[in-house]
């Protein structure tokens, strides 16, 4: 797995200069934030912002009345000049020298450093009608300039207007002039910069801001193209000028890999039976598959256009299926879909290529599933078609997913891919599964099904010399089959072992009860050492028999194990009635092996099951379930189940299953109304 995906993961080495041109174009192998470009982009965002200011619409009424207190000063100024009497000797240079003294004691200091005294000169020379008729013209005209917006650049404009307004007031030039001054000293920007509000909208602007990311997939330098500092920093930052990160694909691989497998190692290692055999088949048949899709995505290099659809890695699933275990082929089907989207990226955009992958995943395990009632040889190539008929739906909801233009050449394209794909998986597993079975002695699904027809020469043989046998093998295998599927166990396997586990008899037909037919016993007439060694004899002779026409491993086991090594007490008990002398038991014991396996142990008990309810002259319900727990418990105490891991619940499930189907076999009939009045014809004609 690592090997095949390795060069698909595995970094380009690129030798790319500062100023130099590229030779090749180069995309990004991953996704990932341009910090600096993201910085820079806040940074324009923020500058981008103009201060805020705010108009402060008091501002208005305090230098209208800033301006209107500056005449109020003057006439309460002359006012008090008017109630002295001193001043009426005072010449008028005098009289001004005075006033000019109180008013700057009555003055607040920013207003009398911001006029200059012919202003204020201007003012007190004024007479009281005057200074009226100036403060009215003054309030007013500095009301309206103020109640605009007025920034710094605004000021010297807004203080010739208010000036403007001022020039048709009915007053001298002189006064005119003070009040130009006073006006325009009362003019200054109400627009005042707010940082708070200011600073809010840069932070509002730099959040929507959206990170700058490099796409997977996305140009960074066209062939021919001069590589820019920027581009440069481009390239540094996905890490292809970086050697340091080319290994981090490699572990990534390497986990991914190691999780895949432990899938298959936990699954081995819950199945101990064979499990190293069977791993090694799995390897190999695994190792076909993923070296098949390895072989098709080089023509992926070549420009042919997802090639992965034309992988045929159900065969994996068909294969895995049939040789070994469907839940196995259901695990095998995931890691192979993953494997594949590695194997078919096209080592530019992406590292997993989702699409080829679900194709994969849904091809395989629709070929599992519909194995999963079909064991016959014939269903496989049933199996491939339709797996392509799967392959070119799931083909079409990929195209519609995509929301791409269906064109009508393309989807022939993908559609006759689609079905190539199925035909090969079925023609694939066709022509590897008899090497597989022959190879590694594998008893698969299908080749139980062979075995169990009829046909069979082994079994035509059972039919024609001992029907008698026969009929009580097909007995036993039906118990045997529904027996173990309550256990878990397999019933295919045991339900053929069943069918071929007297085979032995054959040798000796008439030494056999079923098979007299109502003669004579010839047991009767033999000694009972005799007639035991005939009787032990059919469990190694059926062994021997199975083995010289290469029959599986596990069939032959269980003809050989399935008396185990249990008493024939019959004989025995009439051994030693015939006499005095000491006789061993052991002698009398069938050679074995005892039961290794579940389904040989089933078999086993089965086999003594049928033949004792079938000598029961009015079985029951009852009688039949006392007699099945009765040799049961005669099997244990013998220890005949210490060599298998069958438990004692699974043996309480086994009695329960082998009652419900013997009492399926010899329930009470029921007597129709005809049969009846037929008997009670005969019954008076006689």
């Amino acid at each position: 797995m690592y090997v095949m995906m390795y060069s698909n993961i595995k970094p380009e080495e690129l030798d790319l200069r500062l100023f130099s041109v590229s030779p090749q174009t180069v995309y990004a192998p991953i996704a990932v934030e341009d910090k600096e470009s993201t910085e820079k982009k806040r940074k324009e965002a923020k500058d981008s912002v103009k201060d805020v200011y705010t108009l402060k619409t008091e501002y208005a009424q305090n230098r209208v009345d800033l301006a209107g207190s500056i005449f109020d000063f003057i006439l309460e100024v002359n006012d008090e000049l008017a109630e002295s009497e001193e001043q009426e000797t005072w010449t008028a240079e005098e009289q001004l020298a005075e006033k000019q003294k109180i008013l700057k004691e009555k003055l607040p200091q920013n207003i009398e450093k911001s006029l200059s005294d012919e202003t204020f000169n201007r003012l007190l020379q004024a007479n009281h009608e005057e200074l009226k008729i100036a403060k009215d013209a003054v309030v007013t005209a500095v009301h309206n300039v103020m109640k605009d917006r007025i920034t710094v650049n605004d000021v010297e404009s807004k203080k010739q207007q208010v000036q403007n307004q001022l020039i048709y007031t009915n007053v001298s030039n002189e006064l005119k002039k003070a009040m130009y001054n006073v006006a325009q000293f009362a003019i200054i920007p109400n627009v005042v910069y707010d940082p708070i509000k200011t600073e809010e909208n840069r932070r509002q602007a730099v959040e929507r801001v959206e990170p700058v990311r490099i796409k997977q997939g996305q140009i960074l330098v066209e062939e021919g193209q001069l590589i820019t500092t920027d581009i440069y920093r481009q390239l540094k930052l996905v890490g292809l000028l970086d050697r340091s990160h080319s290994v981090q694909p490699l572990i990534g691989l390497l986990m991914l890999t190691i999780i895949m497998i432990s899938f298959v190692m936990h699954y081995f290692r819950e199945r101990s039976t064979n499990s190293d055999r069977s791993l090694l088949l799995y390897v190999i048949v695994f190792t076909v598959i993923i070296s098949v899709m390895k072989i098709l995505s080089f023509f992926h290099e070549i420009q042919v256009s997802e090639i992965g659809f034309l992988a045929p890695v159900a065969a994996g699933g068909l294969l895995i299926r049939i040789l070994l275990n469907e839940r196995l082929a259901v695990i095998s089907s995931i890691i192979l879909a993953v494997c594949g989207s590695i194997i078919f990226n096209d080592g530019v955009t992406t590292v997993f290529n989702v699409y080829v992958g679900i194709y994969l995943l849904v091809s395989s395990l629709a070929a599992v599933l519909f194995l999963s009632q079909q064991h016959r040889r014939s269903k496989i190539l049933q199996a491939g078609l339709f797996i392509s008929l799967v392959n070119i739906m799931v083909i079409l909801a990929i195209l519609l997913i995509k929301n791409g233009q269906l064109d009508s050449v393309e989807l022939s394209y993908y559609g006759m891919m689609g079905i190539a794909s199925g035909v090969l998986a079925a023609v694939l597993t066709i022509g590897l599964l008899p090497f597989f079975e022959a190879g590694f002695g594998i008893l698969s699904t299908m080749k139980l099904i062979e075995l169990s027809n009829p046909n069979h020469p082994l079994l035509r043989k059972i039919l024609t010399e001992t029907p008698g046998t026969y009929h009580h093998s097909v007995m036993v295998a039906n118990l045997s089959d529904s027996a173990c599927e309550a256990i878990g166990a397999n019933g295919l396997l045991a339900r053929v072992g069943a069918y071929y586990h007297d085979i032995g008899k054959t040798r000796r037909p008439r030494y056999f009860i079923e098979n007299q037919l109502g003669g004579k016993n010839p047991h009767d007439k033999l000694p009972p050492e005799v007639s035991k060694n005939i009787i032990i004899a059919h469990a190694t002779e059926g062994a021997e028999i199975l083995r010289r026409h290469k029959l599986p491993k596990e069939i032959v086991d269980i003809a050989e194990q399935h008396h185990g090594t249990t008493l024939l007490k019959y004989f025995y008990h009439k051994a030693l009635e015939q006499t005095d002398q000491k006789i061993l038991e052991k002698e009398y014991r069938y050679p074995g092996p005892k039961p290794q396996t579940k389904e040989a142990a089933v078999v086993g008990i089965a086999d003594s099951v049928e033949a004792a309810v079938r000598s029961l002259t009015n079985p029951t319900p009852e009688k039949i379930e006392s007699l099945v727990r009765s040799i049961i418990k005669d099997r244990l105490q013998d220890e005949q189940f210490n060599e298998c891991d069958i438990t004692l619940k699974e043996l309480d499930l086994v009695t329960t299953s082998l009652c419900e189907t013997l009492n399926g076999i010899f329930h009470s009939r029921i007597e129709y109304p005809e049969l009846k009045k037929e008997k009670v014809k005969e019954h008076a004609g006689n």
